[in-house]
């Protein structure tokens, strides 16, 4: 009997003896060859790719530290790549930011709307439509609610919780990790910044932040998850209303265009952030659809690829406006917390189902996709159906 409860235990590893955990980030020793949580060694997870080999505290008594890999570039997301410089420039690396510091664009003041916040109401936007970029200069008449701009990333901490597990970008190699939050206003608030890691997708509706935050008023009147989404729902109400983004300077987000084809306000907050917007032509949406699908995608500058973009800079306290299907890129200039959020509505139907049916030719995973995007467009077609029955 002992000999088959020993064959049936679950394997335990690492210095805490504990099984095997999917949602825990695990670095295999190359002497042992044991498995150690990251948090338990205190490795985290974007900080492994740059290890060649990794020794476990057991193992660097007898063999040494780990051994780290050497650095032979600063323009492809591998930096160990040789440099014999055949190879192009890839986006996010410190080339590439200095490179995109030093190029010329159309300002966004030629397409760009200003508008005081108490002009922006549903009725002056189902009027003229919802077709070009706003920007509204002060926070007055918006609805918009937010901490002072003395709020910092040791508050966000703590209102969220420095336990919570949230992504970051290595945007030198536009690669995801998780990181605890603590760990990550520690990396902030460090002079000293090996590398340029992004946040862009802290989600903090269930969090005592969110008292803090009430959404400008024309999002909330728009949006359909506000105005559509039935309390008796089978599906979980998607919570992509209040996004905190926190920034080193040089960070970099290539050209995207929002999930779902969603529109998405933003506020900085302190900082400044820059954004270039390109139109959402038939031409460069098409355009856009071969780059996103290319393999060297990361190699080409998708805003040398079409006529215009358009450069607008969004200082502190400043709040943009971005509709549906523009396509943009966005760097962070200088350190930089902003607020935003995302939103369907009535206003652009057609290009928010063209941009959900681009996703889908795209094989874009569903972790970056609009949650349950088709149950949204089900329960706004029934009510708009309920109201022209009713009338």
């Amino acid at each position: 009997m002992a000999g088959t409860a020993a064959a049936n235990a679950t394997p335990v590893y690492c210095v805490c003896r504990e099984p095997y955990d999917v949602n825990r980030f695990m670095i295999e020793c190359d002497i042992c060859k044991d498995w150690f949580h990251g948090s338990c060694v205190r490795v985290e997870e974007h900080h492994a790719v740059d290890i060649d080999l990794y020794h476990c505290p057991n193992c660097a008594v007898l063999h040494g530290p780990s051994l780290m890999k050497k650095r032979r570039n600063w323009h492809r997301h591998d930096y160990t790549e040789y440099d014999d410089g055949s190879k192009p420039v890839q986006a996010g690396t410190r080339t590439f930011v200095k490179q995109l510091r030093a190029r010329s664009f159309s300002s966004a003041d030629e397409i760009i709307l200003k508008m005081h916040g108490s002009q922006l109401t549903q009725r002056y936007l189902e009027k003229h439509g919802f077709d070009v970029p706003i920007m509204v200069p002060k926070l007055d008449g918006l609805g918009l609610r937010l901490p002072p701009s003395t709020f910092s990333v040791l508050d966000v901490e703590h209102y969220v919780g420095g336990d919570k597990v949230i992504d970051v970008i290595d945007v030198a190699r536009q690669a995801d990790s998780k990181i605890k939050l603590h760990n990550y206003i520690k990396y902030f608030t460090n002079p000293e910044r090996p590398k340029v890691l992004n946040v862009i997708s802290l989600e903090f509706s269930d969090t005592k932040m969110s008292e803090l935050v009430e959404v400008p008023e024309i999002a909330r009147k728009l949006s359909w998850v506000e105005n559509y989404w039935p309390d008796d729902s089978v599906f979980p109400k998607p919570f992509v209303q209040k996004y905190c983004l926190m920034g080193v300077q040089d960070s970099y987000t290539d050209f995207h265009i929002d999930f779902g084809g969603t529109s998405v306000w933003y506020h900085v907050l302190w900082g400044e952030k820059i954004f270039y917007l390109i139109k959402p032509t038939n031409d460069n949406l098409a355009i856009y659809e071969s780059w996103s699908s290319s393999v060297t995608q990361s190699e080409v500058y998708f805003g040398d690829k079409v006529d215009k973009c358009y450069k607008c800079v969004v200082k502190q306290g400043h709040t943009l406006f971005v509709p549906t299907g523009w396509i943009h890129a966005v760097l962070t200039s200088q350190d930089c917390m902003a607020f935003g959020g995302n939103f369907l509505h009535n206003l652009n139907i057609g290009m928010q189902l063209r941009c959900y049916e681009m996703e889908k030719r795209l094989k874009t995973p569903d972790l970056f996709k609009f949650p349950f995007f088709e149950a949204i467009c089900w329960f706004v077609a029934k009510n708009l159906m309920e109201t022209l029955k009713g009338n």
